[in-house]
């Protein structure tokens, strides 16, 4: 979940974080519940992606409701799979009876996952499966291909009758996210890998800066581009950005995935023509509950479970279901207020070491 966000974040954050990372730099051994509360360890692929402190942050309330504690841990960036094994590493050091994680790869997580579950910790994919998929106890996530299937049918209709000069903007190599929604995509607009329709792609790792980096070569490349595909809503914004600057804001049909609180607000405002929108805090939530179940009863949940989507736009077409931008403004994820902000400023506990 950088330029767009994490950049701004960090730097208004730095005296906030300077005065709290004395309490925050503990070892992770320090922070052990007491007694027998349960504890739950949280691993996203970044710190301060909306996203992901959606996730964080529904978790944690979630874990205090039920009387258990959460520590979470993050990649550098997306990408981080080495970072993300170290934390893991450091959960089942710490005595977690389950963890949540957001895998960076979905291969490269399988041999610290198979450790963690031979001691007995529950593990939950959430937002992004393993490749194999049971290599987790379960995963609560999006069907992100139906998902990027919702996103090309409506960037095909939003088309028209116009002949097809279709731009990609992947996200990083090797996750079951990206392959899923880019697959999705191209089976709801109609067509197949490697057709002519296709005039460019490029990866952005999910990054508005990336994004926006892609979209100019792409433009410079193939200036009679008219639709494009967008793995997430940051790398839509820089999309945006390039295309605006090229003065054909009204000549692309921009579509992205996500169904953030900026997401949402930017096809309000036009710069994207569709978003889809996912529910991290029922993710989050259910993961949470899943773990205290587990610790409980003994009962696991088991393969996948689908937490929903929803498409968002404001020029809905017949045929296709959809949500204006008011309910998805009432229904989305993102930071809105101080208590928000207050808390992603408090997410950096304990960066991974």
């Amino acid at each position: 979940m950088r330029i767009d966000i994490r950049r701004s974040t960090t730097l208004a954050a730095t005296s906030f974080v300077g005065a709290t990372l004395a309490f925050f730099s503990q070892p992770i051994s320090t922070a052990k519940a007491a007694g027998d509360q349960i504890v739950i360890g949280l691993v996203t692929k970044t710190e301060v992606n909306p996203y992901f402190v959606k996730l964080r942050q529904a978790a944690t309330a979630e874990a205090e409701k039920q009387g258990a504690k959460l520590i979470a841990r993050f990649g550098k960036f997306d990408g981080d799979n080495e970072g993300q094994v170290a934390a893991v590493e450091d959960l089942i050091s710490a005595g977690v009876k389950g963890i949540l994680i957001t895998p960076n790869n979905s291969t490269g997580m399988l041999g610290i996952i198979k450790k963690a579950r031979d001691k007995g910790v529950l593990v939950i994919a959430l937002d992004t499966a393993t490749d194999p998929a049971d290599a987790v106890d379960a995963t609560l996530a999006t069907d992100n291909f139906e998902a990027g299937v919702l996103q090309g049918e409506y960037a095909r209709k939003a088309l028209g009758d116009k002949q097809p000069k279709l731009a990609m903007l992947d996200g990083t190599p090797g996750g079951t996210v990206d392959n899923q929604r880019h697959d999705g995509f191209l089976k709801g607009f109609g067509i197949q890998e490697g057709d002519p329709a296709i005039v460019g792609k490029q990866i952005t790792h999910g990054a508005q800066d990336e994004g926006q980096t892609a979209m100019e070569n792409l433009l410079t490349a193939h200036p009679d581009i008219n639709v494009v595909y967008t793995i997430n809503e940051p790398a839509a914004e820089g999309a945006y950005a390039a295309i605006k600057a090229r003065g054909k804001t009204k000549d692309i049909v921009l579509t992205s995935i996500d169904g953030g609180r900026l997401g949402v607000q930017y096809v309000q405002q036009g710069k994207i023509r569709a978003t889809v929108m996912q529910f991290p805090k029922i993710m989050a939530t259910k993961g949470v509950d899943y773990v205290v179940d587990y610790v409980k009863t003994g009962n696991k949940p088991s393969g996948f479970i689908n937490t929903g989507a929803s498409l968002i736009t404001d020029k809905p077409f017949d045929g296709l279901e959809s949500k204006d931008t008011k309910w998805g403004l009432q229904n989305c994820w993102g930071l809105n207020s101080s208590a928000d902000s207050k808390f992603r400023l408090l997410a950096v506990i304990a960066p991974l070491r």
